[in-house]
């Protein structure tokens, strides 16, 4: 029995190669890689999902959509939170037509990001590139009119009422150099004696 162990340490210890080189030797079961087949992604909204993930974890990764949004999504459609490769096509086809129409499924529309807009005046939800697209118009009206918030977009300064006198650095940059504080060497003096 303790020659069976040498031997098993044996086989893990570093081997030397033809060209002096040390290599180590993997365990079988470490050696296998993951093939592409065991892990299924799924397009959805420009985004890639893995399949390995449930359903309301795996809707959070599309740029737009929220955790409450997620699990309003999946009980409107009456979906079990099983992982998202065990679908089916028709019910992924299902999902992706409920991301682009909510309002036919009845999802209430206080979960919509875009509520009341100011051009239509109806609520819609809004995602990925589309979301990113709407944020970035809506910041450049504001800096057009010259209103406060515009003002402060303009100036890179926070805008929400944050404090500003000893944070925000990083969101406008250091300026100027910084101050440290320096101490004097102390300089022994000689005396003057003759």
């Amino acid at each position: 029995m303790p020659d069976d162990k040498k031997g098993e340490k044996q086989s893990e210890k570093p081997q030397k190669s033809e060209k002096g080189e040390r290599k180590k030797v993997l365990p079988p079961q470490a050696a296998k890689p993951k093939s592409m087949a065991e892990v299924k992604i799924i397009r959805i909204a420009e985004s890639d999902i893995e399949g390995n993930k449930k359903l309301e974890h795996a809707l959070t990764r599309i740029k737009g959509i929220s955790w409450s949004y997620a699990r309003a999504i999946r009980k409107v459609l009456g979906f079990e939170n099983k992982q998202f490769a065990n679908f089916t096509d028709e019910e992924i086809e299902k999902v992706k037509d409920a991301l682009s129409n909510p309002s036919k499924y009845n999802i209430p529309t206080w979960l919509y990001n875009k509520q009341k807009d100011p051009i239509s005046g109806k609520d819609y939800h809004l995602l990925s590139s589309d979301l990113r697209l709407s944020n970035r118009t809506d910041i450049e009206n504001l800096k057009k009119i010259k209103c406060y918030k515009g003002v402060r977009h303009i100036y890179n300064y926070k805008v929400r009422g944050q404090r500003t006198r000893s944070r925000g650095a990083n969101v406008r940059g250091r300026v100027g150099t910084s101050v440290g504080v320096i101490k004097k060497k102390l300089v022994p003096q000689k005396s003057e004696e003759k």
